[in-house]
């Protein structure tokens, strides 16, 4: 019997290979002929005697010839002749009747667009890579068979209870009715009682609103969830009644990162360092008591000058110190979006390349592919979550207790 190495040196000899294009066609030759014996090998297996083995012939049935047909390959386009039986109800396994493609191309090509690709690169790194000829349209047919997944991953049931859920919407340009409109993304990423991070949905809608945050909420509770501990949000007007309208008993903090931001919109440049610093002191503070003292040292420094900057602090005071009752490792999970903020950075990683959606449903099938993705990773529990449970355990005793009955 030959080794690997005597059969290698024997088909370098008899395709006469001298460079790596040689090479490509002596694999592509060597699939199409092992394909070719594989369907031989059915076809003797469905009728119950190898061929030209009449004389076990049991059956009236037999081979009828052969029609041929060219399939995608990873090795580029091949020729296989399919052999028929006379009955006509010969069926092969390893290339189906109605399949064309045996490459695994398809699934490349839904890999690639979930990376960010746009339809066109994708049809030219096919043409480059593999000579295969796919238009961009039926690169984007073939991405739009995941939308029966991508609709039944967004209906899926929820767990009962989230100790933490993230929200935040994220905006793109989509093409309806020959306009190119604004539509915001809805998301929403919850923790579950694993201490394991998973997107609970994306909802493509109108501008961001309380009122469209208020149908994202019930949507979430109609798919099975019952509460949230807190929810960790941006600062648009009305989130936290849209929240409590669904969820009354959810506690709501602000995110402290974005207050930082818009506050320091108001700052002059030569005083946002100074401010920045002293402004540090509130949110950082032990105790809510002593961050109520340090914002009023702050507004009596810079209220003559930043007052429209401070009063927001003051009028949002309810939800930007919800995190002060809690201990260090809870206070640094909730008191900004970071873990949104990363989701969202990774998206526009992915969908930048794409300047205009065609549609909703292309938009959502992009944001579906990136998410399915970017949370493949996600499989370590968040850390210290032993500890934060705990903790959330005791302040959320008889809901936590309740919900798990």
């Amino acid at each position: 019997m030959l080794n690997k190495s005597e059969i290698l040196k024997r088909l370098i000899e008899e395709y006469n290979v001298k460079t790596t294009k040689d090479v490509q066609e002596m694999l592509k030759d060597l699939f199409a002929g092992t394909i070719q014996e594989m369907l031989e090998a059915e076809l003797d297996d469905h009728l119950g005697y190898d061929r030209y083995d009449n004389k076990n012939k049991s059956i009236a049935n037999s081979r009828n010839g052969y029609r041929q047909k060219k399939v995608k390959s990873d090795f580029g386009e091949v020729q296989i002749s399919i052999p028929r039986d006379r009955n006509g109800d010969f069926e092969p396994r390893v290339v189906r009747n109605y399949e064309n493609d045996i490459s695994g191309i398809e699934d490349q090509i839904i890999g690639m667009y979930s990376k960010g690709m746009s339809t066109r690169d994708i049809s030219s790194h096919l043409k480059c890579i593999y000579g295969i000829d796919v238009s961009h349209t039926l690169v984007s047919k073939i991405t739009d068979r995941v939308l029966p997944l991508a609709q039944e991953w967004q209906n899926r049931a929820l767990d009962t209870i989230y100790p933490i859920v993230f929200m935040d919407a994220i905006h793109y340009k989509v093409r309806s009715e020959g306009r190119i409109i604004n539509k915001a993304a809805y998301i929403a990423i919850g923790i579950n009682l694993e201490g394991v991070k998973d997107v609970l949905g994306i909802w493509v809608g109108e501008n961001e609103s309380s009122k469209y945050w208020l149908k994202v909420l019930t949507d979430i509770k109609n798919r099975g969830v019952k509460d949230i501990l807190i929810a960790s949000v941006d600062g648009l007007v009305g989130f936290k009644d849209a929240i409590q309208a669904v969820f009354p008993s959810t506690e709501v903090q602000r995110c402290i990162v974005h207050q930082i931001r818009n506050t320091l919109n108001y700052v002059s440049y030569k005083h946002r360092k100074e401010f920045a610093r002293d402004l540090k002191l509130v949110y950082t503070a032990s105790t809510e008591d002593v961050a109520l003292n340090e914002l009023t040292l702050v507004e009596q420094k810079w209220d003559k000058q930043y007052a429209i900057a401070l009063r927001s602090w003051r009028n949002n005071w309810d939800e930007l110190s919800t995190y002060f009752k809690y201990p260090q490792e809870i206070r640094t999970l909730i008191y900004t979006t970071n873990s949104m903020e990363s989701y969202n950075r990774l998206l526009r990683k992915v969908t930048k390349s794409k300047s205009v959606f065609p549609s909703d449903d292309a938009l959502h099938k992009s944001l579906y592919l990136a998410t399915m993705d970017i949370s493949e990773k996600w499989t370590q529990k968040i850390r210290s979550w032993t500890q934060i449970l705990a903790h959330l355990s005791i302040y959320f005793e008889d809901r936590i207790t309740s919900i798990n009955i």
